[in-house]
């Protein structure tokens, strides 16, 4: 066999084992994600669907968030118009989790329709926005666009 034979074939082997490993590793650690009205739907259809790692993208309903003495625990409901799920996390919050913010949660939906998040991240948009204009003669403000 000609050498340059030979090194095409360990280097197809070599790309073949290498897009196998990655191929597989995605597939293992891979996440859905759905909003609560998914979710329901894929439980309904698919039983199994429970105690399936997910991530669910909703919005903390007004009200509901109940801390655990000790401050490591919170419950809360999440919904996206459609569906409504107690959450259960166990964990430090977000500064941003608050009433009515969009969270994202990453867990599993138990057989008793509660959500047993891992993950906890809240989004705050307010943080993303310009500022007020009473901040415009501030020391050190500058508008986008303008030089330091």
């Amino acid at each position: 066999m000609k050498p340059r034979t030979k090194f095409l074939i360990g280097g197809a082997l070599v790309i073949g084992t290498a897009g196998y490993l990655a191929a597989s590793a995605i597939k293992d650690t891979g996440v859905y994600y759905l909003t609560p009205g998914e979710l329901s739907a894929k439980t309904k259809v698919d039983p199994t669907f429970y105690e399936t790692g997910v991530k669910v993208g909703a919005r903390v309903v007004n009200g509901s968030i109940v801390r655990a003495p000790g401050g490591m625990q919170v419950a809360f409901k999440m919904t996206d118009g459609a569906q409504t799920y107690d959450v259960v996390y166990r964990g430090i919050t977000p500064d941003t989790f608050t009433d009515g913010v969009d969270v994202v949660v990453e867990g599993r939906l138990g057989r008793d329709n509660t959500f047993r998040a891992t993950t906890l991240l809240a989004k705050c948009a307010s943080r993303y926005e310009n500022a007020p204009e009473k901040y415009k003669d501030t020391p050190g403000y500058k508008r986008a666009g303008q030089r330091a």
